[in-house]
């Protein structure tokens, strides 16, 4: 089989072969949750990253399409997240919004790439403290762009750089709005609280509620506490006029038609500038799409195609900027919701990307009222729940590695920007890799104890543990010291060598040629699979000499007596 084949094969098209009506019903039931669901997170995820709120829905409904009918997941639901906020503020706040959508689209393209070049596995090797801190990193930053909204602040225009945020909240501190306050305070104690006192089994509260307050409950239990909070939070600005920014008096309101085809104006001058953070919405979203899609094999018993869910989020990438919309990937609330509410196949993200369109058509002028307090509420849940928070408290228990990956990762996220926390993170992880495989790998002598025959004067015999590579040359060079007589034959015996490099095996041929000087020999034993064809191909074992690359100590010490 040619490992370098394309294949394009969308998970839905498996799917359908053994579709049928149960499997529907229980889609359709998911979608229509998961729609519901997506509608308020859409906005806020738009609003929050600079853009109007329809930006959102539009990739919701484009991407998260494209994204079920293309992929190679079962279950996951795709559309715009959280964490991709402070780099499309950035962005937006830097480039301009034209030129949001040429990164977009350059992501994309990215994306399509990896996909095709079969780096999904790859990519799900990002170290975990990288995931962890760069996380949580963007959590905080999320939470941090709400303040003004939360509290109503009358902040003209907020910066993207970290303390340049924190000088403008502080500085507007005295514009607060305390109907907004108010409004956010109840919609964040109702989404914390609104499932769990609903969802309470009866009888563990008390004996005495009729069945019709049970069911209530449980039916109410249902519903997503962010639309719940999206519902009365609207009613109340609707019913008492109530004083606070809103969607309709910041933005106009939604549009109440299907999203233009438009195609960007590319200004190729700036493809080059463009290239950094295009580079960073792709890697976030493989990275985002990956895990989450592993998040869903792992509650559904299942394996999704990382190639395939590669490719499909390149192409929803590349679609969804010709509708205005924004970056997409998948979504680890909106899949875990979809999972819970029984989703089977593909179909229930369709169905999902339908809904959204239904509802922008049907009733977008009930968005008028909505309060982006609660808006920014909603987010600030999302920040909570989206930071693996006890992983700080955990520290302790770690490497000073790992503590100093997952710190530097965090504090460059907040303070500096999310690219440069990325490459320095995946910096210090391979420094990091490397030292930590370097220390591993060790060259000893062996004792007479471990030969099957005493030594003949002037021969030494070494075993090499691990692996020899670029890091871990400079243990050879000690074998052969400069000034000094080496051995007339020296053994060295591989069987535990689990690898070498070009660079280890250079140091190696240097070894064979100091000794070769001297009039010595060295004798290799033997080695596995992977440093036997390297020193094959490269040469190595005809300028060693056939006679002198044996299978056994035994072999090698005879040679020397």
């Amino acid at each position: 089989m040619n490992p370098f084949r394309l294949r394009f094969h969308p998970r839905l098209l498996e799917e359908l072969r053994v579709y049928d009506r149960g499997k529907f019903y229980r889609d359709l039931s998911a979608g229509l949750t998961v729609g519901v669901v997506a509608l308020p997170l859409a906005m806020a995820f738009a609003i929050a990253s600079g853009v109007k709120p329809e930006a959102g829905i539009f990739t919701a409904i484009i991407a998260g399409f494209l994204i079920s009918v293309l992929g190679g997941s079962r279950v996951q639901i795709g559309g715009p997240a959280g964490a991709y906020i402070v780099i499309i503020y950035g962005i937006v706040q830097e480039y301009g919004l034209a030129n949001l959508l040429i990164a977009t689209m350059f992501a994309g393209v990215l994306l399509l790439c990896m996909g095709l070049l079969k780096l999904g596995a790859v990519i799900r090797y990002v170290p975990i403290p990288i995931v962890i801190g760069f996380t949580n990193g963007i959590a905080v930053l999320i939470a941090l762009s709400q303040l003004k909204d939360f509290f109503g602040l009358r902040v003209e225009k907020m910066p993207a750089d970290f303390f340049a945020q924190i000088h403008a909240l502080a500085s507007n501190a005295h514009t607060f709005n305390s109907v907004a306050i108010l409004i956010a305070l109840l919609s964040l104690i109702l989404l914390f609280f609104w499932s769990r006192v609903l969802q309470m089994r009866t009888d563990r509260v008390a004996g005495w509620e009729p069945g019709a307050f049970r069911i209530a409950a449980r039916l109410l239990g249902k519903i997503p506490a962010t639309i719940i909070v999206l519902i009365l939070s609207t009613l109340a600005v609707w019913a008492f006029n109530l004083p606070v920014d809103t969607i309709g008096t910041r933005f106009g309101g939604i549009p109440r038609t299907l999203p233009y085809f438009d195609i960007p104006e590319i200004k190729w001058s700036l493809l080059e500038y463009l290239f950094a953070p295009a580079l960073t919405i792709a890697l976030l979203g493989a990275i985002e799409s990956l895990l989450c899609a592993r998040v869903a094999d792992n509650l559904i018993g299942d394996r999704h195609d990382p190639n395939q869910e590669l490719m499909a989020q390149g192409i929803a990438n590349i679609v969804a900027p010709f509708f205005g919309g924004i970056p997409a990937t998948g979504t680890i609330a909106r899949t875990v919701t979809n999972i819970r509410s029984g989703a089977a196949t593909p179909v229930a993200g369709i169905v999902h990307a339908l809904v959204l369109l239904l509802i922008v058509i049907a009733a977008a002028p009930l968005a008028q009222n909505i309060p982006l307090s609660a808006l920014a509420s909603i987010l600030l849940f999302v920040a909570f729940n989206m930071g693996e928070w006890h992983e700080f408290s955990r520290l302790r228990h770690f490497s000073v590695r790992y503590r100093i990956q997952l710190l530097a990762t965090f504090l460059l996220t907040v303070m500096v920007d999310l690219t440069v926390a990325m490459e320095v993170g995946l910096v210090l992880a391979c420094v990091f890799f490397i030292y930590r495989i370097s220390s591993l790998t060790q060259i000893r002598e062996l004792a007479p104890s471990a030969l099957p025959a005493p030594l003949p004067d002037g021969v030494a015999a070494y075993s090499i543990f691990g692996s020899l590579f670029f890091g871990a040359v400079d243990k050879l060079e000690s074998l052969v010291s400069a000034g000094e007589i080496p051995p007339k034959a020296l053994i060295l015996e591989l069987h535990q060598l689990i690898n070498i490099d070009t660079t280890g095996l250079d140091m190696l041929d240097n070894v064979r040629q100091t000794l070769h000087k001297h009039g010595s020999r060295l004798i290799i034993c033997a080695p596995n699979d992977q440093p036997l064809d390297l020193m094959r191909r490269s040469g190595f074992l005809k300028r060693l000499g056939s006679e002198n690359c044996v299978d056994s100590l035994a072999e090698a010490i005879s040679l020397t007596a």
